[in-house]
């Protein structure tokens, strides 16, 4: 008989986040820690450690022309929000944006232009 894992309630801690890549693990252990406020938004800064990575790699594709003006039609956004996200850093967009970008990043690191 197969034996079933058990169940990620029952994983140390530990060992979970030793899986995960150094800024995960930050992020995690920052999420895990009792929360000032409720119902706050996360705002961009030490405490979003993959947003900043994955801002660092957006950046210089964003330097050739019309690349953020083709992001933001694709995130359905002004350019200007995009500035926001990535040049002016006061803004972070939500969950589906951030899914659509890593997607966009992963089509512009091949060498491709996505055709969306």
């Amino acid at each position: 008989m197969a034996k079933t894992p058990a169940p990620l309630s029952l994983w140390p801690l530990e060992a979970v986040l030793d899986a995960l890549s150094p800024e995960a693990r930050g992020s995690a252990r920052r999420r895990l820690a009792p929360r000032r406020k409720v119902g706050a938004t996360t705002r961009v800064g030490t405490d979003t450690p993959l947003w900043n990575r994955l801002v660092e790699e957006v950046r210089p594709l964003l330097k050739i022309r019309g690349e953020k003006a083709q992001l933001s039609r694709l995130l359905g956004v002004h350019r200007q929000a995009v500035n926001e996200y990535f040049v002016g850093r006061r803004r972070m967009p939500d969950a589906e944006r951030v899914l659509l970008l890593q997607e966009w990043l992963r089509v512009r690191r091949a060498g491709k232009r996505p055709a969306w």
